[in-house]
């Protein structure tokens, strides 16, 4: 996991892996909340260079991590999404809070 996670000053970036499941949602969110609690983190980066699959596991991982950072004060960015992934995120309405980057025009 630690491969998946890298903090950058008060910018914690979650490279997220190709397949975003159930499995490593639960993964991501336990250790990114570890890291929310002990370090001053304002931004979170979702990071979509590698993904080409994602349920709605990946959606609520994405939602929790907004409504923890937004408690304080922080923001969440996806970066590389591609079609397949923006889709999902604009299908699921999350392009509404949080930016989003794609990969393609």
């Amino acid at each position: 996991m630690d491969e998946l996670l890298e903090v950058k000053g008060n910018i914690l970036i979650i490279y997220v892996p190709e397949e975003l499941d159930h499995h490593c949602a639960e993964k991501i969110r336990i250790e990114s909340d570890r890291i929310l609690t002990k370090q001053n983190i304002r931004q979170i980066v979702f990071d979509f260079r590698r993904t080409v699959f994602m349920d709605s596991s990946g959606i609520g991982v994405i939602m929790g991590r907004y409504r923890n950072i937004n408690l304080l004060g922080g923001r969440v960015k996806a970066i590389h999404v591609g079609e397949q992934v923006e889709k999902i995120l604009r299908i699921s309405g999350i392009y509404k809070v949080i930016a989003i980057e794609t990969e393609h025009k």
